[in-house]
């Protein structure tokens, strides 16, 4: 998938690259000699650590299903079980025992159930550390973006290539910078700043980016960093990297250095000294290059915040505390690994216990449940020492391990129907924290105390007896002129004109361009059961031939009639967005189809269609110029359109066609580079094939 590819020919200089370009450029592996990485290129990645935690079972069956036998490079994996552990039925603890017994038999670095939020253990003991790339199979390792490592996350598959071979791909994406002006009031908070950035630009503005913080950086703390890179998953991003700055050495010397052993491998004097230097010469290794290329540029005046909740039901609805006051509350959450770190229980502390008196600590409103988690055993001793969690348990809140518990709808205190809760987490979608006939608000640690407090939602100062400052509104911006530079006319034509020329290697058995008559499926949020209908999903049995009839099923019946082998599909914005079934990709190839075209792709589905060997391209001038050439005909969910693309992989180029392959040009692409890795790959049937060739068990 090639992620607003208008942008991606267009290169400054040579050597001008953003910060997550440079991040990938370390960790990429098999590139050419002299070769500089760029949004939109196709790499292999070998990250510096890869994170899963309650999965680890099934990726190890994938892993031994592909015919691995010993984990490539044991040091770069961790096992973490932190999801569901207040389930002591006798099947789940068997999956934590073989997940133990695994790591244990692979010496791999295991964290049992108890002691911490996977995310917050890559974190606390420095897998992922700045400047480095980090992985996880779970959606939340944007997280890692908040101490200055490009955390992003990956599909199973890919991490069990990654247990066997030290590697997977991905492909770089659009990069977003999000500058952050001025300062944050007294008592708003880094949730208050995500859930106004997921508010205000909630029209899929940075789906499927990479996010780079700028600006006025320095007061963030980090445990605001965190929270907000955290939640760049729900604002639509595969990651959320803040910049390393002193700000960020000093907790580390303050905060992680002290807790560490002397020998330590990954938080030491060594390699913070070093970062030291590197910071005081201003290292071009800290920083995006001055000219560096972004696929656009959102503003958010940090002065014009104020206490930020979002929902219900919904990230991208999001208002002032004040406009909720007259929703009452059954329960609260301060769990995650959003929001229940020590800063964060020590704020939601100083709202039940405004005077720091213990024996003067304000209780949980009758009928409201409060329930805390720390974010990792760690977490819960530091907060004890502090004094933050015995004013907490006084406040009457309820105790659950150190882990994800209610936030992923699991063990004690969910939703019942009819019941509203207020959480410091990172979802509320319908149904994900207990009933689907409950409401669910996010909001920061002291307002989520606030409200458990009141009983309904509020502001701290409704508790603490201090008024809010004045809210006139948020204000933000966009930079339009980032958003479109226009194919035709490069912001450097000789640099471009260069690049394509030089042209991409094109390994033995992958074709060097790409044709067929473009299939237009005019929808946009085309979900995988409407590629590959549900009812099907958990056969194993079904045939291909069953596959390519019903694929596209049930989104238009007509569509196997009008669909032929060889056609390229093309559709509007975030298709394949939905669950996480591998036979949407793997239908459309058996239907023919060996490309897919689309404004936008779901990331699992882009995923998914690599690793089983199906090609994706975003190309959204594609979908306005086929929009408006049917604007004025009558609606048809599936069309043939007599124009043809032809992807000139070999120079990076897409030609839309009119007619024929050889008809009058309508669109001319720049694209980004398939390189041979990737290509070797699709030529090896996806990913798995890709691992059992190298492990030569294929």
């Amino acid at each position: 998938m090639l992620r607003f590819s208008r942008l991606l020919h267009t290169t400054p200089r040579r050597n001008a690259q953003n910060l997550t370009e440079k991040i990938v450029q370390k960790y990429a592996v098999g590139i050419p000699s002299g070769k500089e990485v760029r949004m939109g290129d196709y790499v292999s990645i070998q990250p510096e650590h890869c994170m899963s935690h309650d999965n680890s079972w099934p990726v190890a069956l994938k892993f031994m299903g592909l015919g691995a036998k010993k984990i490539h490079n044991p040091r770069q994996i961790v096992n973490t079980l932190d999801h569901d552990i207040q389930n002591q039925d006798a099947k789940n603890l068997t999956k934590y025992k073989n997940i133990e017994n695994f790591a244990k038999s692979q010496g791999v670095d295991f964290y049992p159930a108890g002691r911490g939020i996977g995310h917050q253990i890559m974190v606390e003991e420095g897998y992922a550390f700045p400047l480095t790339l980090a992985v996880a199979s779970d959606s939340h390792s944007n997280t890692y973006g908040g101490i200055g490592a490009l955390g992003t996350p990956l599909v199973r598959t890919d991490a069990a290539a990654v247990w066997a071979t030290g590697q997977t791909w991905w492909q770089i994406p659009p990069v977003a910078r999000v500058e952050l002006r001025g300062s944050l009031p007294h008592g708003i908070s880094g949730k208050d700043v995500i859930v106004a950035l997921c508010g205000v630009f909630n029209n899929d503005e940075v789906l499927n980016h990479a996010i780079e913080f700028t600006g006025d950086i320095s007061a963030l703390s980090v445990e605001h960093r965190l929270t907000i890179a955290n939640m760049t998953t729900e604002w639509g991003a595969l990651s959320g990297l803040f910049p390393v700055d002193k700000t960020l050495l000093q907790w580390y010397r303050e905060k992680r250095l002290p807790k560490m052993p002397s020998n330590h491998p990954r938080i030491n004097n060594t390699r913070l000294d070093l970062l030291e230097r590197q910071l005081a010469q201003n290292d071009a290794a800290l920083r995006p290059d001055n000219d560096a290329q972004y696929a656009k540029k959102l503003v958010l005046d940090l002065n014009s915040l104020t206490h930020y909740v979002s929902g219900p039901n919904s990230v991208k609805v999001s208002a002032p505390v004040q406009d909720l006051a007259h929703v009452k509350v059954n329960k609260a959450y301060l769990v995650s690994c959003t929001n229940s770190r020590l800063a964060d229980l020590e704020d939601a502390a100083a709202v039940v216990c405004p005077t720091g008196d213990v024996n003067d600590v304000r209780k949980v409103a009758p009928g409201v449940s409060f329930y805390v988690a720390a974010a990792s055993s760690e977490v819960e001793a530091d907060a004890k020492a502090t004094g933050a969690w015995d004013k907490l348990l006084r406040a009457g809140c309820t105790v659950l391990p150190p882990g994800c518990g209610p936030c992923i709808g699991l063990g004690t205190g969910l939703l019942e129907p009819g019941e509203v809760g207020i959480s410091a987490t990172n979802r509320n979608f319908k149904g994900r924290m207990g009933s689907r006939e409950a409401l669910a608000y996010l909001a920061s640690p002291a307002v989520v105390a606030a409200s458990a407090i009141t009983g309904h939602i509020a502001s701290p100062a409704e508790v603490i007896g201090h008024p809010d400052a004045k809210f006139s509104g948020i204000k933000a911006s966009t930079d339009k002129k980032s958003e479109e530079v226009p194919a035709a006319e490069p912001a450097d034509a000789d640099a471009a004109s260069m690049g394509a020329e030089s042209g991409t290697e094109i390994l033995e058995g992958f074709p060097s361009k790409i044709i067929g008559e473009l299939v237009f499926c005019d929808a946009d949020n085309v979900n995988t059961d409407g590629i590959y209908p549900g009812k099907y999903t958990y056969q194993d049995d079904v045939p291909r031939e069953t596959m390519a009839k019903v694929c596209m099923e049930n989104y238009d019946s007509a569509f196997r009639e009008i669909a032929k082998p060889g056609d390229i599909l093309v559709s509007g914005y975030n298709f394949g967005t939905g669950s996480s079934r591998e036979q949407a990709a793997t239908a459309l190839l058996a239907k023919g189809i060996p490309l897919v075209v689309s404004g936008s792709f779901g990331n699992i589905f882009f995923r998914n269609s690599i690793n089983n060997a199906l090609l994706t391209l975003e190309i959204p001038s594609l979908i306005s110029l086929l929009r408006e050439r049917y604007a004025n005909e009558a609606p048809k969910p599936t069309r043939r359109t007599n124009i043809f693309l032809t992807w000139d992989v070999a120079h990076r180029k897409v030609l839309i066609t009119e007619g024929s392959p050889e008809g009058p040009v309508v669109l001319e692409q720049q694209v980004g580079e398939l390189g041979k890795n990737l290509q070797e790959i699709i030529v090896s049937g996806g990913l798995e094939g890709w691992v059992m060739k190298k492990l030569g068990t294929q």
